[in-house]
């Protein structure tokens, strides 16, 4: 797991609790998602709609429980982003 995807999925953890809902992940892309992208936390053309963060949480939910964990996260991200 790459260092730029935990720091993503703590971005987006809204609540603190270790674990992403779908709804996390649209609202906290939508709100920081351009700052996180400006700093270099996340590519800019990661930077979408709600549609696209929901694809991207639906990718990463390996399990189907509708939440993510960091393990499930990562896999995606590191891959789809070229972090590892």
């Amino acid at each position: 797991m790459s260092d730029k995807a935990r720091k993503l999925f703590e971005a987006l953890d809204l609540d603190e609790n270790g674990i992403l809902t779908r709804e996390e992940v649209i609202i906290a892309l939508r709100t920081k998602g351009p700052t996180l992208a400006a700093s270099g936390v996340l590519p800019f053309w990661a930077v979408g709609d709600a549609d696209a963060a929901s694809a991207l949480f639906d990718a990463a939910d390996q399990n189907g429980d509708a939440v993510l964990t960091l393990e499930e996260f990562s896999a995606v991200v590191d891959r789809r982003f070229g972090w590892r």
